[in-house]
């Protein structure tokens, strides 16, 4: 598959970026003439290293050099470097976006220096004027490559806002812009400075989750009660691999009892389990009794840098039984085998918010990044 991403140029040789970068908005002085296909694809010749580039947009013939401007298609080989690229979040992958998005509602702002990729920004766009966030992804934003170890904070601080600031440019077709950005990003300038508004929000980030005996000890008395009581008193058992039916029944309890709508699409939410468990980086967890009753269910993903608790919640009915803190107690031992931090999501409501704190998790800041109209913006963030 094939992902247009970005405008670019090349120069007289045709041996490397103008400016070595390939994310940049058309410059002032270059017009949008037309070129002829055959005099285009003789100035490519030999431009291997982008065989995609394939839709010419125009060109301007300066002194020593002729720039000629496409639009630049992202093949599959750099699709296949993005997936396998260990620190980029799960919710930036292209299997990911392709569920929870469509495959024709997002696209990818990519920086690339001298063959090498710096920088990302993937994009969901509901409508042609919007970027937002789909259903059931905690954050997107900008990913980078990492610099190497003796690189000094501050080059590595103007290198990271030297791309933000590519990408800004790169934005400015979209009037209305609502993200999520990872928690790894923490400064948010060059958006400030491009006119964008942040809201702080928090998540819960458990850390040397292979520590069982350590992250026992850190949880608060309630919590291992709680877990002691299901097992022991409710005889709760817990399993993997449950239908995704019990999914909206649960939510929609939880969510009924904290008086919260639900907003996600939970059509989007079957298609991701279903991925997912093909992935071999998701399941559903259930809790049930001895008679057979649903207590509580948490749907969880994962990958190397983290797991993820996406969805879930409990029936108010059985809510003493402390299944629900017990199902997330063995979804813990569970992807130990595959990470060592597992992330609560966080939530802006006091009771959530206790119950992931609980657990002895960390309280981590993120950012909501936007611009625009926020009712357009949250009217269309999930559809």
């Amino acid at each position: 598959k094939k992902k247009k991403v970005c405008w670019g140029a090349f120069e007289g040789s045709c041996n490397s970026w103008y400016s070595g970068i390939c994310v940049m908005s058309r410059p002032s002085h270059v017009s949008e003439r037309s070129l002829q296909r055959s005099e285009f694809e003789r100035a490519a010749h030999g431009f291997s290293r982008f065989p995609n580039a394939l839709e010419l947009q125009g060109s301007e013939t300066k002194p020593q050099h002729t720039f000629f401007f496409f639009t630049y298609l992202l093949n599959d080989s750099k699709l296949t470097t993005l997936n396998t690229e260990k620190n980029i979040p799960i919710f930036s992958h292209d299997w990911w976006l392709d569920t929870v998005c469509g495959e024709k509602k997002w696209d990818v702002l990519l920086i690339e220096q001298k063959g090498k990729i710096q920088a990302t920004l993937p994009l969901y766009v509901p409508h042609s004027d919007i970027v937002s966030m789909p259903s059931y992804t905690q954050t997107m934003g900008p990913w980078f490559t990492a610099s190497s170890s003796d690189t000094k904070y501050t080059t590595e601080l103007g290198r990271r806002q030297e791309l933000c600031k590519q990408f800004t440019e790169e934005l400015k077709r979209y009037p209305h812009f609502l993200q999520n950005f990872n928690y790894d990003i923490t400064d948010w300038l060059p958006f400030y400075w491009a006119g964008y508004n942040q809201t702080t929000r928090y998540t819960y980030l458990l850390k040397n989750i292979r520590d069982h005996q350590a992250v026992w000890e850190n949880m608060s008395p309630n919590i291992r009660r709680n877990i002691t009581k299901a097992q022991n008193k409710y005889h709760i058992s817990v399993k993997k691999g449950n239908s995704f039916v019990m999914v909206p029944a649960v939510q929609a309890q939880t969510f009924d009892r904290q008086h919260v709508r639900i907003k996600e699409d939970t059509n989007v939410l079957k298609d991701l389990i279903a991925t997912c468990r093909q992935r071999g980086q998701g399941d559903l967890w259930g809790g049930y009794d001895e008679q057979g009753h649903l207590h509580a269910a948490a749907f969880i993903v994962w990958q190397d840098r983290s797991a993820y608790y996406l969805a879930g919640g409990g029936n108010p009915v059985y809510r003493g039984s402390g299944a629900q803190s017990y199902v997330l107690w063995e979804c813990l031992h569970f992807v130990s085998q595959f990470t060592t931090v597992f992330d609560f999501e966080g939530s802006m409501l006091p009771g959530v918010e206790r119950f992931f704190r609980e657990f002895g998790a960390i309280q981590t800041p993120f950012f909501t990044i936007s611009r625009g109209k926020l009712s357009l913006l949250e009217e269309h963030a999930l559809n």
